[in-house]
């Protein structure tokens, strides 16, 4: 099973509210404005992943995207494509939609940012949250 495992944290500007996208990103900083990004200082970015992870991205390969802080957790289903970039130092963006750019993790996801549980998202708008964010190729 292929793996990947993210550590990010919390900040008070997270909104989670964005309808179309929810990203990971390795800044250390949020405004009001990144409304689809869930947590912040992730230690890694789309470049740190493994060339064997993003290999089966590139295959089409589906990925479920786990986010857990403590004994909340909420899981995403997304696909990879041959057309993926996987080239990004920070950030990792997934998208409901085919959109594809360097920042792109995984596309035709089940949820965006708006639709991560509402507990979670709660949490990580302290700073002193940590959430780990883990990446499973599926197929």
């Amino acid at each position: 099973m292929l793996r990947e495992i993210i550590r990010c944290r919390g900040h008070e500007n997270v909104r989670a509210t964005h309808k179309s996208t929810l990203e990971f990103t390795k800044e250390d900083y949020l405004t009001p404005r990144g409304d689809c990004i869930l947590c912040i200082e992730a230690d890694k970015g789309i470049n740190d992943l493994s060339e064997e992870f993003k290999r089966a991205l590139k295959e089409g390969k589906r990925l479920l995207i786990r986010i857990k802080i403590a004994d909340l957790i909420d899981e995403v289903l997304a696909e990879g494509s041959p057309r993926l970039i996987l080239e990004h130092p920070y950030s990792m963006v997934v998208r409901k939609s085919d959109y594809i750019d360097g920042r792109t993790l995984a596309i035709k996801a089940n949820k965006a940012a708006r639709d991560i549980d509402r507990r979670i998202v709660e949490l990580l708008k302290n700073p002193k949250t940590v959430a780990e964010i883990e990446l499973i190729i599926l197929d």
